[in-house]
């Protein structure tokens, strides 16, 4: 199973596109405006307003064997617990080798912008992070089949 974390989710037509060639099955998860879709392997799903409702939705539900696809470090650090494999949506891997660090960057940089020191801008994505996200969700979910079949599942 794939769980994208689709508010404001660049990569949402890259995560259909692979997610078909590999056979899985999509959870688009969102406070709203996800677009509909009749194909049987796509799943909407809508969440409360409430603060990390859509984070916590997908961090109750993935697990070992399953892509999330998500820039928020702290659903990242939940979903690679579980032992899920996960892409930000510029085809960065959040594993156990590295999201302590995303971790302590992501709160020394919220710690910057709260006390002036920075500004906090992100770079625009670009068609680069596109094409590195395509590769890396590639790779990632062919890892995710590759570990479903070793446990005699089907997807």
């Amino acid at each position: 199973m794939i769980y994208v974390d689709a508010d404001a989710c660049p990569v949402k037509p890259e995560v259909l596109k692979v997610a078909e060639r590999h056979g899985l099955e999509v959870t688009f998860v969102a406070n709203s405006g996800l677009r509909p879709s009749r194909d049987p392997m796509i799943h909407n799903v809508i969440v409360s307003n409430a603060f990390d409702a859509a984070d916590n939705w997908i961090a109750e539900r993935a697990g070992a064997g399953d892509v999330v696809v998500t820039a928020d470090v702290p659903l990242a650090v939940r979903c690679v617990a579980t032992g899920a494999f996960v892409s930000g949506p510029t085809g960065r891997v959040f594993d156990e080798t590295n999201i302590g660090m995303a971790s302590a960057m992501r709160d020394l940089g919220a710690h910057l912008r709260e006390t002036g020191e920075s500004k906090g801008y992100n770079a625009a994505f670009s068609p680069k992070d596109r094409s590195r996200f395509l590769e890396t969700f590639d790779r990632l979910c062919r890892r995710a089949k590759s570990l479903s079949a070793e446990a005699g599942g089907n997807s």
